[in-house]
């Protein structure tokens, strides 16, 4: 297919605009809210399963090696899965995306019976496919529909409804498993359970619009191309390699997943019984909800230069995130793989329980900060849907990669201090390339409207 125009010139005028009500189906609210609900059911469910570590069972080895193939695929279809979105649509990409998440949980209920990792480094490598068109188009769909002074607060939104999607997961298991206590795997209807979620995900993802029918209050569509070609995505793609933009994100992009199999493998799986590593689960991603509120209100809100919010935004991730790992490298010092902690603590341990605990919270926090403080930048480059879809996936095309290699790093048994000095190392090295970003391709808002009135509207940079 050609490149199709539409027949608005994404101009409205605020008469129309006022007489608009506030939660239109079409509405870039409304449609945030929905990928939101269809990520709260799929990589919602995702990460609670993968947050108690090891998939839920005992011995890491399955869950490492399925999400080693899986973050391969996922590192290839990421980057292509703009373009995949540009071409397809969001309902097509969506629905494929998000069957995947189905079969990757049952492929753990099936391990839970036969303990055969065949099916589930395969069904892994789906995921990774799926998971690549999912992302790309939620990134689309997150970065490019809100209006530009407001992208801060529509990914807080998002991430919100999102996580709590973890959160709800997280009681899965601690409910099922409240009295084993000695268990040292899940039941089976914990993963019944996510499947049920992932199946309404996978329905709620035709509810999503394409962007050309997503009108904001000013009267604005979000992108005036309905559909795309494949020669166009695949020049647009292999250009984001050379793109010096992209490539100053590479850090944060390959850093933003690599600290998982190291925080679930070798914190809460390690250190927590099963239910109490539910329960933690649950407090995780809920303090992902609190830092992408906190770093949302900062984006957006702080001042009124842009540029000042985000580099105040990536000086505030870099403090904390500095004292976290600081506090994560404290933890660590305290045992090894050649020294594992004698018991699995359990949350009626009192004050053994209260530190590892707290440790695990922050994590999360810093987590959603971090990767709603990279969304802002990446939304902060352009404003259109087209554009953000390919941005969007490079970056999880790119960290895909990393955390492929991390966990197989964990498979082949590296010590859990070089995993934490990498993990703090990659975070790091990303602020100051980040500052570097804003500072160079970042426009605020007086000088977008003044040269949009001067020579139209600026794609590339908003």
């Amino acid at each position: 297919m050609g490149l199709e125009l539409d027949e608005e010139t994404g101009n409205g005028s605020p008469e129309i605009a006022r007489k608009t009500p506030f939660l239109r189906y079409n509405s870039p609210l409304v449609q945030v809210a929905l990928i939101g609900l269809v990520c709260f059911c799929c990589p919602g469910m995702f990460n609670a399963l993968s947050g108690m570590g090891a998939g839920g069972q005992v011995d890491p080895t399955a869950a490492n090696n399925a999400n080693t193939a899986l973050y391969t695929t996922f590192a290839v279809f990421g980057i292509l899965g703009g373009g995949i979105y540009n071409i397809l649509g969001p309902q097509l990409t969506l629905v494929s995306g998000c069957s995947t998440y189905v079969l990757y949980a049952g492929s753990f209920l099936y391990y839970n019976h036969f303990h055969h990792q065949a099916f589930a480094i395969v069904a892994g490598g789906f995921l990774g496919v799926g998971a690549g068109l999912l992302w790309a188009a939620q990134g689309a769909i997150m970065t490019s529909y809100p209006p530009h002074d407001r992208k801060g607060v529509y990914i807080s939104m998002f991430w919100s409804i999102f996580n709590m999607g973890g959160v709800i997961g997280g009681l899965i298991p601690f409910i099922l498993n409240f009295h084993r206590t000695d268990a040292v795997s899940v039941n089976d209807g914990t993963y019944i359970g996510f499947m049920v979620f992932m199946s309404i995900g996978t329905l709620l993802s035709l509810s999503i619009l394409h962007p050309s029918r997503v009108v904001r209050d000013d009267g604005s569509r979000c992108t005036n191309i309905k559909y795309s070609s494949v020669l166009v995505e695949v020049r647009a793609i292999l250009k984001l390699f050379r793109d010096w933009r992209m490539l100053l994100m590479v850090p944060a992009s390959w850093g933003s997943n690599f600290f998982y199999s190291y925080q679930f493998n070798n914190v809460n799986a390690l250190l927590f019984n099963v239910r109490t590593r539910g329960l933690n689960n649950i407090f995780y991603w809920a303090a992902q909800m609190i830092g992408s509120v906190v770093i949302g209100y900062i984006m957006d809100f702080s001042f009124k230069s842009r540029r000042a919010r985000g580099l105040l935004g990536v000086g505030v991730v870099a403090v904390l995130g500095t004292a976290i790992w600081g506090g994560g490298l404290a933890n660590q010092l305290s045992y090894s793989r050649g020294d594992l902690p004698a018991k699995k603590l359990d949350f009626k341990d009192g004050s053994d329980f209260a530190g590892p605990f707290v440790l695990y919270f922050s994590y999360g926090l810093l987590d959603a900060m971090f990767q709603s403080m990279v969304y802002w930048v990446i939304g902060a480059l352009a404003d259109d849907s087209e554009i953000l879809s390919r941005y969007s996936g490079f970056y999880k095309g790119v960290q895909s990669a990393g955390a492929a290699i991390a966990w197989q790093l964990d498979t082949q048994k590296v010590s859990f201090l070089s995993e934490l000095i990498t993990n703090w190392s990659l975070m790091t090295v990303s602020f100051p390339l980040l500052a570097l970003l804003i500072l160079r391709a970042v426009k605020d808002d007086d000088e977008v409207e003044g040269k949009s009135k001067e020579g139209g509207a600026i794609p590339g940079i908003h």
